[in-house]
């Protein structure tokens, strides 16, 4: 811990490799349904993983899907992951929202301490925040 209070889980800039953002993943809810709980297809978490799709297209972002986040009560959800970082799960997100994902990717890559930073986050995962989950490797004993 420094003497912010905070845990650096990797203090290398990766920002200046060519493949930086290869190191980090947006996990989408493709499961999750609009605010109306519609059960149409293709349900608004799918839509909202090809919107991020399309916003990363020509960026070296891996984009996931996966069924269910449990984070149904905050609606349209996801996550965004680094090796050896804090991890970060999103709600109250969009079908558009695709772009703020990748946004917060990118800054994600030029973060040195393991956090994205606040500065520059878009609204939207500022406000939809649900989680920031400490690497593995911080919990050793």
């Amino acid at each position: 811990m420094d003497r912010n209070g905070s845990f650096p889980a990797n203090n290398a800039d990766t920002s200046s490799e060519p493949d930086a953002l290869a190191g980090v993943t947006v996990i989408v809810c493709s499961s999750c349904r609009d605010e109306t709980g519609s059960d149409a297809h293709p349900r608004a978490g799918a839509l909202l993983a090809e919107d991020t799709r399309r916003a990363a297209s020509g960026e070296n972002i891996r984009i996931r899907t996966v069924e269910c986040l449990g984070n149904c009560k905050r609606r349209l959800s996801a996550a965004l992951l680094r090796d050896g970082c804090w991890s970060y799960v999103f709600g109250d997100l969009e079908t558009t929202s695709g772009a703020d994902l990748v946004a917060g990717a990118k800054l994600f890559v030029t973060s040195t301490d393991g956090l994205i930073p606040w500065r520059g986050r878009p609204d939207s995962l500022k406000r939809g925040l649900v989680a920031r989950i400490p690497p593995l490797d911080m919990l050793k004993d």
